[in-house]
């Protein structure tokens, strides 16, 4: 069965690759570099937003924007460069990374921010460091170490959130991540995992489908059945014009 097209419209994704057979594919600091490296030129030749990103041993996260329909290209570009590096510095050769990496395009904005903690948190979760300021291999790291410069993170959202308020940053970064809100919002948002899609959710259809309430009963069974459609509670409260906490709501109220 061939495999279905990525989606690649332009917005927010976060990209997963690891390591074939979970191998270690980052063993010096020398191999991290060279793939940040990588990623921060090749974002500029894409015009990509490199939002955040987290290196670990045998895999790697990225949150990035989207200006064109460039997503494979500029993933394939960072990935063999990556791969041709490695194979040559190690003597090894055959397949470095495990498949096509994953890809998720996000719309919903409460995911966003807890997807920001999620990947900036990963060497805490990992035990690898206490604070995420000390892991030297992600952006968190740059975005609280004021010794620290890399022009493509100039346009990431915490730049221009907090306009080098580290203080804030840290308060931010720290949040907790509770796992369960995490599950509920990947769930809830337009997350849609790039093989299962080739286009946004209709608004035009999701504003017909709840034009039909004809009172507050109607209206949240239909509010449950647009979300089990996978449309994001973020745009299910814009077509009603209600806080995304009111749809919220209704969900977990229908759940119990």
């Amino acid at each position: 069965m061939p495999r279905k097209p990525r989606i690649e419209i332009p917005g927010y994704y976060h990209i997963i690759n690891r390591g074939v057979e979970q191998r270690v594919v980052f063993k010096e600091n020398e191999d991290y570099e060279y793939f940040i490296e990588l990623l921060c030129f090749h974002s500029k030749n894409y015009g990509i937003t490199i939002h955040n990103y987290c290196l670990m041993s045998n895999h790697y996260h990225l949150l990035i924007e989207l200006e064109q329909e460039n997503l494979s290209k500029f993933m394939r570009q960072i990935n063999s460069n990556y791969a041709v590096y490695f194979n040559k510095k190690y003597k090894r050769s055959g397949h470095l990374w495990q498949g096509r990496f994953k890809s998720w395009y996000v719309t919903d904005e409460a995911y966003l921010y807890t997807l920001i903690l999620y990947i900036e948190q990963n060497p805490l979760k990992a035990h690898i460091v206490k604070t995420v300021e000390e892991y030297s291999y992600s952006s968190a790291h740059l975005f609280l170490n004021t010794n620290s410069t890399d022009e493509c993170l100039n346009n990431a959202w915490i730049t221009q959130n907090y306009q080098g308020d580290t203080e804030a940053i840290k308060a931010f970064l720290d949040t907790p991540v509770d796992t369960t809100q995490l599950q509920e919002l990947k769930r809830a948002s337009s997350l849609v995992e790039a093989p299962n899609s080739d286009k946004k959710p209709d608004i035009e259809k999701l504003k017909s489908i709840l034009s039909k309430a004809k009172d507050m009963k109607e209206r949240n069974r239909l509010i449950v059945d647009c979300y089990n459609q996978g449309y994001s509670q973020h745009m299910i409260a814009k077509v009603l014009g209600v806080s995304q906490s009111a749809v919220y709501g209704v969900i977990k109220r229908s759940r119990k």
